[in-house]
């Protein structure tokens, strides 16, 4: 049974309205997406789209439009009541490098085009609620503070969404949070996966491969502790992983290695079990050093090793029989979707951590409307009815979180 609040804005006429503006703004959403897209926005260099769209939020009448000192850029649906403000938020930025080749390929209703899904069909899918809110004329209860955000991806490590609510200039007023970001309208994520990311580097002497051999080998102490990363209990429930990924280090086939590294990444959707692997993790570092550094001589010196911190993010969720999430459930629904609860790591882990209620949904019509993220290959459908369909849900979720007024 659809709770009261969703009811109320489903039967709304003006809500209605703002369908039709939806439906009848449908090319512009497509041009808007293709036209943000041809923008790179590659990490930590978000500037360039976020000009453009800011200049958009203002064309779409939202007031106070404007860039923070991070480089978010805000503007504002103003509420009719005094109570706090609802944050509705897309990332700018994609995964993909400088120089990146972003030219939006056209094949009947689908589009290719790295960075196209992820996010800035987000992007595109709120300035065409935006419009509806303002066109219809309808009043929201709670100011809508709609968000294009900097620094979700990779080693971003969600600094604008940090910002926004660490110092912002509106964190004292936030109490919900929907991030518009993902595939599929029905994956309604609840769940922050958390993780913690390290650059570990261990040191040593180094030597002729042959003439200094018996020197301690930074590479040995390094190979326990990937060994003991293999070895770690990750339970499949909550979920929890530990990935060594990028490794480098070195300078000769025949010289020991005066410095060799890796990165690694940890997860979990519980702290508590995220923090546990953590520990044992640091545990290991010493321990693989204190036995190469027994085992080799020491003479031209010790193996160190660092463990530099380069992301994090917090864990956390939501109840599911909270209100945000009944009245996204109810919402998304109402328009033929079979939602199903998620965990991700999103914009969202921010406010989750903060015991924000907080929800990401995706901006497409389900699984089969994209595919390839976070590759040059990647690609979205936005045949009308299912774009549609989604973009009406998307409205009735954010609706249903601010009420309306009659």
């Amino acid at each position: 049974m659809t709770n009261d609040v969703t009811q109320r804005v489903l039967d709304h006429a003006g809500f209605r309205q703002a369908l039709d503006h939806i439906d009848a703004g449908y090319d512009r959403f497509v041009e808007e997406l293709i036209t943000l897209t041809e923008i790179p926005a590659p990490p930590f260099k978000e500037e360039r789209k976020a000009a453009t769209y800011l200049e958009m939020m203002r064309q779409a009448g939202l007031e106070d439009v404007a860039s923070d000192e991070i480089g978010n850029v805000c503007g504002l649906i103003r509420g009719t009541g005094n109570d706090g403000y609802l944050v509705v938020a897309a990332h700018l930025d994609t995964v993909f490098p400088e120089g990146t080749d972003v030219t939006v390929r056209r094949e009947g209703t689908k589009l290719f085009a790295p960075g196209i899904g992820d996010d800035t069909r987000g992007l595109s899918a709120n300035l065409t609620l935006m419009r509806a809110i303002k066109q219809s004329g309808i009043r929201p209860k709670k100011t809508i503070l709609f968000v294009g955000d900097v620094g979700e991806e990779g080693k971003g490590d969600l600094r604008g969404i940090r910002h926004l609510f660490a110092e912002g200039k509106y964190r004292d007023r936030i109490d919900a949070f929907v991030s518009v970001d993902g595939p599929e309208t029905a994956r309604i994520v609840n769940q922050a996966v958390g993780s913690y990311r390290y650059r570990v580097t261990f040191d040593g002497p180094g030597g002729h491969s042959y003439g200094a051999f018996g020197t301690v080998n930074p590479a040995y102490a390094m190979a326990e502790v990937l060994t003991g990363l293999s070895k770690l209990h990750l339970p499949k429930e909550p979920k929890t992983t530990a990935t060594p990924s990028v490794f480098g280090g070195g300078t000769s086939i025949n010289a020991t290695p005066e410095n060799v590294w890796f990165e690694l990444d940890l997860r979990s959707v519980s702290q508590t079990e995220l923090d546990r692997i953590d520990g044992e993790f640091h545990a290991m570092l010493g321990k693989a050093v204190e036995a190469e550094n027994a085992r080799a001589d020491t003479t031209a010196g010790e193996v160190t090793v660092e463990a530099k911190r380069i992301g994090h993010r917090p864990a956390g969720a939501v109840a599911a029989n909270a209100p945000i999430i009944t009245s996204s459930i109810d919402a998304v629904k109402a328009f033929g979707f079979e939602p199903r609860l998620m965990a991700s790591s999103t914009d969202a882990n921010i406010p989750i951590s903060l015991g924000v209620p907080a929800v990401c949904i995706g901006s497409g019509a389900g699984p089969h409307t994209g595919g390839r993220v976070h590759s040059v290959e990647e690609w979205i459908d936005v045949e009308r009815e299912g774009q549609l369909k989604s973009l009406h849900a998307l409205l009735a979720v954010v609706l249903s979180i601010t009420d309306l007024e009659d």
